[in-house]
């Protein structure tokens, strides 16, 4: 299915509006027409998947060119979210999809309270799986969503485009920085953007023209995707959810999560299984606190304490247990 993320929709017989929009598109890299794939369709079903295949390995090289926004955006996020912010995404289409599905990660991952990061995508909920018409035209819409979270200027607002043109996260970006004072991060897929230029921090990851013309959930999603992944990751390693490369803030909520835990405290400990099974009990299964209880050599009531005094940070937790 092509993403209708960043198209605006025009009625029936307004032609002005319908050439206004075709001029546009136009000058967009991510809609521009390849004559070179337009028999495509008559080519074996392995060669189609060699060049889609050799279309997505240009991706993360097109990522890296904006690696230096990309880790300035984070350093912006983890310093407000440091001071009780919260991360929150804000699309259309494909894009407010990749937003939603980075937030709804950070529980499990990261054992943050969904309230921490969050997706919002034009047309609420259902749009997840049924477009919404309309809803990515509207800058009004934006700012009501964001308003509905009661924003303050601690809150960081990502603003997620194709285009870089959706009115829906460019209100968004403009919203939340004009009216709160929150930072704003603008990730779109071309050059020049007016995303961009209304955010604080903008990440314009050029991938070029889609293998279908205008389908922006290939490349452009793929690329999204991959910053998406560093702003929430690296955002939580610098809050310090992580020890090392050890997802030490993992929530323990099925089977396989509660055998990863005992993994973890195992790779970051090097403890006995015995030890480690102690330790888990005795802190409520709390991968952070039964590392800082076997390498720290404190109950767990001291570890809670230390953690709390810490922020989190275990290393830092660590070093006070060495010192007391």
């Amino acid at each position: 299915m092509t993403s209708t993320t960043d198209a605006t929709s025009s009625r029936p017989g307004d032609s002005d509006n319908y050439g206004e929009l075709r001029a546009q598109l136009a000058t967009l890299t991510t809609e521009a027409f390849r004559p070179e794939l337009s028999e495509i369709d008559r080519l074996p079903t392995l060669e189609i998947a060699r060049i889609m295949n050799g279309e997505d390995a240009s991706v993360p090289a097109a990522v890296a060119e904006q690696l230096p926004a990309i880790a300035a955006a984070i350093d912006g996020t983890a310093e407000r979210m440091a001071r009780g912010g919260r991360l929150i995404y804000a699309g259309a289409g494909t894009a407010g999809r990749l937003g939603v599905l980075d937030a709804s990660e950070c529980p499990p991952t990261f054992n943050t309270d969904p309230s921490e990061v969050v997706g919002l995508i034009a047309g609420g909920p259902s749009a997840m799986v049924t477009a919404v018409e309309g809803a990515e035209d509207s800058k009004k819409l934006a700012a009501e969503d964001l308003d509905a979270l009661e924003l303050t200027e601690d809150d960081v607002v990502v603003g997620i485009s194709a285009s870089g043109r959706t009115p829906y996260a460019i209100g968004a970006v403009e919203h939340a920085k004009e009216r709160y004072g929150a930072l704003t991060i603008g990730l779109s897929c071309n050059a020049d953007s007016a995303l961009a230029a209304a955010a604080e921090h903008g990440i314009e990851v050029v991938v070029g023209p889609e293998l279908l013309t205008g389908s922006t959930r290939l490349k452009a999603g793929t690329a999204q995707k991959l910053v998406l992944n560093m702003l929430s990751t690296i955002t939580m390693i610098r809050l310090g959810k992580t020890y090392g490369n050890l997802m030490v803030d993992v929530r323990a909520s099925n089977e396989k999560l509660r055998a990863r835990s005992r993994r973890i405290v195992s790779l970051a400990t090097g403890a006995a299984d015995e030890e480690i099974e102690t330790a888990l009990a005795a802190t409520d299964g709390e991968v952070k606190n039964a590392i800082l209880t076997i390498l720290g050599g404190v109950d767990a009531a001291t570890a809670a304490e230390l953690l709390a005094a810490s922020s989190g940070h275990l290393r830092t937790a660590l070093d006070a247990a060495r010192t007391t």
